[in-house]
C-alpha cells in the first residue's frame, strides 16, 4: 500500500469539512433547489420550512466551504449553487442508498 503524502492529508481534510457542510438534511435541500437556478433567501426559508435565523446559518456554512454564492438584488439576497458538479454527488450518493437496501 502506498503512504499518504501531507498533500494527500490536507485534500482528505478539505473532503471532511465539505462532506460535513452537506451532513444535513436542509442543506441538501437547498443544495438540490439552487442546482434549478437562483433562488432568494426567502424562498429557501419557505422551502426548508425552518426559520429564517436557521436557515441563514445553513446558508453561511454552504458559502464558507464555497458550494453557494450571495448577492444582494434590493432588498432580497439571491443564492447560488458555485459548484454545480455537486450533483454529480448527490447521484453517487442515491445509487449507493438503492444498491444497498
Amino acid at each position: 500500500m502506498s503512504s499518504i503524502t501531507a498533500i494527500d492529508r490536507k485534500m482528505y481534510r478539505a473532503q471532511a469539512r465539505l462532506l460535513r457542510a452537506l451532513a444535513n438534511e436542509s442543506r441538501l435541500i437547498i443544495v438540490a433547489r439552487l442546482s434549478e437556478g437562483e433562488c432568494s433567501a426567502g424562498d429557501l426559508t419557505r422551502l426548508v420550512g425552518l426559520d429564517q435565523t436557521t436557515v441563514s446559518k445553513h446558508l453561511a456554512v454552504l458559502r464558507a466551504e464555497g458550494i453557494v454564492e450571495d448577492r444582494r438584488e434590493g432588498s432580497s439576497v439571491i443564492y447560488r449553487l458555485l459548484t454545480p458538479c455537486i450533483m454529480n454527488f448527490f447521484a453517487c450518493t442515491s445509487q449507493v442508498i438503492k444498491e444497498s437496501r
